[in-house]
């Protein structure tokens, strides 16, 4: 009985919290409108066409508004050898993607956000160089993916407020 009250009691403060889901609302929801006035400068690179790609293809999903913002990206990819053999070859390595971005008020000019997020992911380093050539771009594939959802989150955190 005693677990109970104290069960239902939590939650009820719970409620209380303030918490609410950033994409509440769906496309009419403050993240979304904030979100669709969102503009992507041109990221340079291999890893930056396919940055852009990403944030362009997430922003869609939240439709065309008026221009309001601007996203500048910078990127800095790295592979690093992690496991190395008696004979010094690398059997293991991690590819790090990271990202400075900045969200742009385009009526004045303001900074809203300068921030740096990022993410790795292992690579298995085979003895076939076409073997190994293709985890490495598929791990940047991935790590673009994560990375762009990264930023949209804390972009529309940044823009909602």
């Amino acid at each position: 009985m005693r677990r109970a009250a104290l069960s239902l009691a939590l939650l009820a403060t719970l409620a209380g919290c303030g918490l609410q889901p950033l994409y509440s609302g769906g496309r009419s929801g403050a993240a979304a409108q904030a979100l669709a006035g969102v503009r992507i400068e041109p990221i340079a690179g291999k890893e930056g066409w396919l940055m852009r790609n990403a944030l362009e293809d997430r922003l869609a999903a939240m439709g065309q508004g008026e221009p309001r913002y601007t996203l500048k990206v910078q990127l800095d990819d790295r592979i690093e050898g992690l496991g190395v053999r008696a004979d010094d070859t690398v059997t293991r390595a991690r590819r790090t993607l990271r990202a400075r971005y900045q969200l742009v008020d385009t009526a004045d000019g303001t900074t809203l956000l300068d921030e740096t997020t990022g993410w790795d992911a292992g690579i298995d380093v085979a003895s076939s160089e076409y073997a190994t050539v293709a985890a490495e771009d598929s791990a940047l594939e991935r790590l673009t993916e994560i990375v762009a959802d990264r930023v949209l989150a804390r972009v529309a955190l940044g823009a909602q407020r």
